[in-house]
């Protein structure tokens, strides 16, 4: 347990333990701490909704992929291993949409115990790294399916 506490500390940069006066701010600024509370389970369900995207893309792909081989089989046909499905670009596209919505859970954390730092020291910091991570892997969801659906046309 005091690993993971190290750990935290060192990826926040936030001070082990909060003076009484620190204390004091923190209650003063209840409603500022739940609306970055709020702010931060706001971005786990969007990590959680991107992971379940790249879940669904991923199984959807399965799907279509066994749905064209039982299409292109005739009733006498045995030799599976010669006309198997191709891989195609949902696998891919869903494993990195997993990875991306468990990179913004973890980011999510980091920034929220930052803002709370920064609020109970009155020193807060706007940050763009999640903002930008969440704009890039949104366009390029959209690019990709975009061409995928172009190319399926």
């Amino acid at each position: 347990m005091a690993f993971i506490s190290k750990i935290i500390q060192t990826l926040t940069k936030c001070p082990p333990r909060l003076s009484d006066e620190k204390m004091e701010a923190r209650v003063r600024n209840r409603r500022v701490h739940m609306a970055n509370e709020r702010t931060f389970l706001a971005w786990i369900r969007t990590s959680i909704g991107v992971m379940a995207f790249g879940f669904v893309v991923e199984r959807f792909g399965l799907f279509i992929k066994q749905f064209s081989y039982f299409l292109s089989q005739t009733p006498g046909q045995r030799d599976a291993a010669a006309h198997a499905p191709t891989p195609g670009y949902s696998s891919v596209l869903g494993i990195i949409l997993i990875g991306l919505g468990a990179l913004m859970g973890v980011l999510a954390f980091i920034r929220y115990k930052r803002v709370e730092c920064q609020i109970d020291a009155d020193t807060y910091q706007p940050s763009l790294i999640l903002d930008i991570l969440l704009t890039l892997s949104v366009f390029a969801i959209g690019m990709f399916l975009l061409i995928y659906l172009a190319h399926s046309l």
